[in-house]
């Protein structure tokens, strides 16, 4: 067992992700650590619920040991086992993001001989995290270009405030792990948009569709459409817009909220896509900090362009490199446009990084 990492949850971007992040990483090398100042700098600090479930997850895919696993906690101490594929069910009892529960859990899990399922259950379109359509349209796409093998299933969507979504995931080892090079994204091939909403009226996603089509009328590109009505624990609605193009995908999403029209909901997607497409970069700003971390398991050099240069993204290349012998170079000022270079594991090194 590797020497205890000491990290401080305040540093850089100072949220749950250096958690997710670092647990993760923890779960591949074997490698414990101790992480202090958990979210101090957030209204509510320390360890909420999403998080302990995320912890609780990587302790039970692998039998690790943890203290400090409680609502609130500053300070937990994680010590990991040995990771086993299976099948698993972890419900967040919350509106919790599942998407970031995945992200803690993909990896560890894909890299095993053998395959794995996971029933995940919280919030699938919920603020401040992915929501399903991005993980399905945009971050999906990323993984299987460097050889990841998961498949996803939005059984049942949740939105805020009572969650109660359910996801449905499958991973299969995956195979060898390629860089990517995504300099330039090429030409958009089509447009796609799509509505998913419970409990909002039944010209919620007519709305939606009539705000997009006039945003996107100057562009030479057909959208299609597709508008879902999907019960849901609590009512709520999501938009999403997609854009696929030669060498890539991209994906902006808005959700509803109290006194917020259908059309308002369609407009932010709507203008975030049109200002990503304006940059001619390859990545968006959320797929940049997502990406970082299996491409740093990918054999040989990684390089791609990011629309703005994130806290998250400094954040996850800092975490990263606390536990992986790998170097990440980012170009650009934070909050402006950037460019990414990673150089991942030696030739012959396997992907695991295993200490264990």
């Amino acid at each position: 067992m590797a020497e205890e990492i000491l990290i401080d949850g305040s540093a850089g971007e100072g949220g749950g992700q250096i958690l997710r992040t670092a647990l993760t990483l923890s779960l591949l090398t074997g490698t414990p650590f101790c992480m202090t100042n958990i979210r101090a700098r957030r209204p509510n600090p320390g360890l909420r619920n999403q998080h302990l479930q995320c912890l609780r997850a990587a302790a039970a895919i692998s039998r690790g040991k943890m203290d400090g696993a409680t609502l609130g906690s500053p300070v937990v101490r994680f010590k990991p086992g040995k990771v086993r594929q299976g099948i698993y069910k972890f419900e967040i009892g919350t509106a919790g993001s599942v998407g970031l529960l995945l992200h803690t859990l993909y990896l560890p899990l894909a890299l095993q001989a053998g395959g794995s399922e996971l029933v995940l259950r919280g919030g699938t379109h919920v603020p401040w995290s992915p929501s399903y359509a991005f993980l399905e349209d945009g971050w999906l796409y990323f993984l299987k270009r460097l050889g990841f093998r998961i498949f996803l299933q939005l059984k049942r969507p949740g939105f805020f405030p009572r969650g109660g979504g359910e996801v449905w995931v499958g991973i299969r080892p995956a195979g060898e792990l390629m860089p990517l090079h995504l300099s330039h994204r090429g030409e958009v091939l089509r447009i796609a948009a799509r509505s998913v909403h419970w409990g909002m009226g039944t010209d919620f996603g007519e709305r939606q569709a009539k705000t997009a089509r006039a945003f996107l009328a100057e562009e030479e590109y057909g959208l299609k459409f597709e508008d879902e009505e999907r019960e849901s624990a609590s009512p709520g609605g999501a938009f999403s817009l997609v854009g696929f193009f030669e060498n890539g995908r991209c994906c902006y999403t808005a959700l509803s909220q109290r006194g917020k029209s259908p059309e308002s909901v369609a407009s932010e997607a709507c203008m975030r896509f049109l200002a990503f497409l304006q940059t001619g970069k390859s990545v968006d700003e959320y797929t940049a900090d997502q990406i970082l971390l299996p491409l740093a398991l990918a054999e040989g050099e990684s390089e791609f362009t990011t629309v703005k240069v994130t806290r998250h993204l400094l954040t996850n290349r800092d975490t990263i490199c606390r536990f992986l012998p790998v170097g990440i170079a980012i170009e650009g000022e934070l909050g402006e446009e950037g460019r990414v270079r990673i150089r991942g594991r030696r030739r012959g090194r396997p992907p695991r990084f295993s200490l264990a």
